[in-house]
């Protein structure tokens, strides 16, 4: 699993730094980051290591199904400033403005997208991303386009953030700093079940999911000293991952290796990529989490394990991503109370039942 920043913790950042600034996110960060320790300290995260597989199914469904509809406004090259609340609308807000599309953001998007496509098809174990990245630059450099870039990007370690603690961070930190590591937490252990999904291992995993809620606990105390918003796992990157033939932690050192490399050696070249080819190849990690597979077999779930599996990837769409995956295992939970309904009910018909028998 590779981890990073993800949209889920955005709301909780951004509340901290309107109304305390950067000093009030990393004391937000820090805090939930504690928090995140101590669930695995309570080994809490064998609990969420046992959400059932549609609502993990589910879980990677919406999140590909939100990286997809995320990334539409800059493929098709619309400028919009602002950004709507949902995934929901921010898709009615991209139709709308539909009429604006630039051809030729919308060539360099789709040109990533069929490249990364083609090469993961042919040769599933090269770097599908990276190659649609490389095509869409080099069709850009030939064509002389003139698409919004990456631009130049910095190597250089950002200071140490100054704050101040205060008694009146019991009642504003810490609230939101639990509701932080409640869904870093979620997004973590669910992302993580999602690489095990994708690699087909039916078997139980030798990872321990309590060590690796400590370990991004670590990470997110030393992330928030310097102002980083807190890491979580993310699908997209570990879904490509995995696609490359990543099968030890050894493939998340290499991954942080390459990054220092690309900007070490290659800022110049990457400041010149398309932001447009950028999202091309997101969205097309988007489409693969959809997990076709499981809408195949959508037919011939039981009616739980559908439920589930739909208000997941649906909630996600509407809500966030730990909401969601609480409303899916809640289909779970209430199956006892909704097989005990026909006996309290007898107007109720009982599964198999003649209806026609007077």
């Amino acid at each position: 699993m590779i981890g990073g920043t993800a949209s889920a913790t955005v709301p909780f950042i951004a509340a901290a730094v309107k109304s305390q600034g950067i000093g009030g996110a990393s004391k937000i960060s820090i805090v939930a980051a504690i928090f995140m320790m101590a669930f695995s300290v309570l080994r809490w995260g064998r609990y969420v290591a046992l959400v059932p597989l549609p609502v993990v199914t589910g879980f990677s469904c919406g999140i590909g199904a939100m990286m997809i509809i995320g990334q539409l406004n800059t493929i098709f090259g619309l400028n919009i400033t602002s950004s709507a609340g949902n995934p929901v609308s921010q898709l009615m807000q991209f139709v709308e403005n539909l009429g604006e599309t630039r051809s030729a953001s919308l060539m360099l998007g789709f040109a990533a997208i069929a490249s990364t496509a083609i090469f993961a098809r042919i040769y599933p174990r090269s770097p599908g991303p990276l190659i649609g990245a490389g095509v869409a630059l080099l069709l850009s450099n030939l064509l002389h386009l003139h698409e919004k870039e990456v631009g130049v990007l910095s190597l250089s370690i950002p200071p140490l953030v100054g704050f101040s603690w205060a008694v009146t961070d019991i009642y504003t930190v810490i609230p939101s700093a639990l509701g932080l590591a409640v869904v870093a937490t979620v997004n973590i252990l669910i992302t993580s079940r999602v690489v095990d999904h994708f690699r087909g291992r039916s078997r139980i995993r030798n990872a321990d999911p309590d060590a690796e809620l400590g370990a991004y606990g670590i990470a997110n105390i030393c992330a928030g000293i310097f102002g980083a918003p807190v890491s979580v796992g993310i699908p997209a990157r570990s879904l490509a991952n995995v696609r490359c033939g990543g099968t030890t932690r050894v493939s998340n050192i290499v991954h942080a290796l390459f990054l220092l490399l690309f900007l070490g050696l290659g800022t110049q070249v990457l400041a010149r990529i398309p932001l447009a080819a950028l999202a091309g190849v997101t969205a097309y990690i988007g489409f693969c989490l959809l997990d076709w597979s499981a809408w195949a077999r959508l037919p011939k779930m039981r009616r739980l394990d559908c439920a589930a599996f739909l208000s997941t990837a649906v909630g996600i769409l509407f809500l966030n991503a730990a909401l969601s995956v609480a409303i899916g295992c809640a289909f779970y939970a209430l199956k006892p109370l909704l097989a005990m309904l026909p006996q309290r009910l007898p107007f109720l018909p009982i599964e198999g039942q003649n209806l026609n028998r007077s």
